[in-house]
């Protein structure tokens, strides 16, 4: 929801990230994989129980999956390879998220499993409805906006971080979030697609 409906707000801090990237010669397919690291570094900070460096990590690395985007499009070389790396470490970052308060605190492991689930469904509807659409978007893909989008995902990590060995309700809450918007990205594909 966010990423959909306040883009417009966040595009000129993307632009200065791009912009630096762009300078110093760094492509996005680059950027990705800094994003990336960044991720893997949060998860193994959740494993470490540092928290406040498990939030900051997680943060950058979704700036910085916004900002490949931009500089793609800004040097046109957006690629389907570049957007296959993207879509794929961000599931990474979200998994690795995840296994990290799984392992953490093995006693929210089966609410976990349910939230992983409510991902994957998701993540289905959206690539399927993507790849099946002839609808375009300034994406290399046909991009569903939905209640429970990138940032939104990123908030609810990040007080399942804070919360910690507590956070069993913003779990729930969080695996709800998501099949309201399964349930609104098949009732749009299921207009775009008839």
């Amino acid at each position: 929801m966010f990423d959909t409906h306040c883009r417009s707000i966040v595009q000129p801090l993307m632009e200065k990230g791009a912009d630096f990237f762009v300078r110093r010669g760094i492509d996005a397919n680059g950027v990705t994989k800094i994003a990336l690291v960044f991720g893997v570094l949060s998860s193994i900070f959740v494993i470490l129980d540092i928290k406040i460096l498990s939030i900051i990590c997680l943060w950058i690395s979704g700036y910085l999956d916004a900002v490949d985007g931009t500089i793609a499009r800004k040097t046109r070389t957006q690629s389907k390879w570049g957007t296959l790396m993207d879509i794929c470490f961000d599931r990474v970052v979200e998994i690795l998220i995840i296994i990290g308060i799984a392992y953490r605190y093995t006693h929210l492991s089966f609410s976990l499993l349910i939230l992983a689930s409510t991902i994957i469904i998701s993540m289905t509807v959206f690539l399927t409805t993507g790849a099946l659409s002839d609808e375009k978007s300034e994406k290399s893909f046909y991009y569903q906006a939905g209640l429970m989008e990138r940032t939104e995902g990123f908030l609810m990590l990040s007080l399942m971080i804070i919360f910690g060995e507590n956070s069993r309700i913003i779990i729930l809450l969080f695996s709800l979030l998501i099949v309201i918007t399964i349930y609104q990205r098949v009732n749009e594909a299921k207009k775009l697609l008839n």
